[in-house]
């Protein structure tokens, strides 16, 4: 009877998950289509590393207007991606931020993964803060998204290819 019911109830764990799936899948045809109709779609795709899912997700976290955030470290900051430096004295510190908007920032973490592997110049970009800086791999990747943010907030009615991003003169030097 104990092995009944534990089936019972994993058939229904299944079915559970088997919808989840589907309503994901749906979600992501949906995304699929509609975003590339979105105004700001084409300057948010031309960002080395974003692909519609992930654009998607970034346009829905930081919103369309411009006016929201003053400035590009206001939208650095509500990222997470901009760190945060105390000092006192002759001491002086520098962390990572814990108040932030944390859908944003995980989208964050794997925009900056993607711009490493899809772009010469964000990878170069990435070793010169793990070996000139001596970074951990999460603070490298953070920088990264850190100035993609600005890159992304300074953009008016451009695109951005990957070599106004990272010039190819910086990533020859690194």
């Amino acid at each position: 009877m104990i092995e009944d019911a534990l089936g019972q109830q994993m058939l229904a764990l299944v079915l559970q998950l088997e919808a989840a799936c589907t309503a994901a899948d749906n979600l992501a045809k949906a995304v699929e289509e509609a975003f590339p109709q979105h105004p700001a779609a084409e300057i948010v795709l031309s960002i080395p590393g974003v692909g519609v899912q992930l654009g998607a997700r970034v346009l829905a976290e930081i919103g369309d207007d411009r006016t929201w955030f003053a400035d590009a470290r206001g939208l650095k900051a509500y990222a997470g991606s901009s760190p945060i430096t105390r000092a006192s004295g002759k001491k002086s510190s520098i962390t990572r931020r814990w108040v932030k908007n944390d859908r944003l920032n995980h989208t964050g973490c794997l925009w900056a993964f993607s711009a490493i592997t899809a772009s010469p110049g964000a990878k170069a970009h990435y070793r010169r803060r793990r070996d000139d800086h001596g970074d951990w791999h999460a603070a490298a990747q953070r920088n990264l998204f850190n100035r993609m943010l600005g890159q992304l907030y300074h953009q008016h009615h451009k695109l951005l290819d990957g070599q106004t991003a990272f010039p190819v003169e910086l990533a020859a030097t690194a």
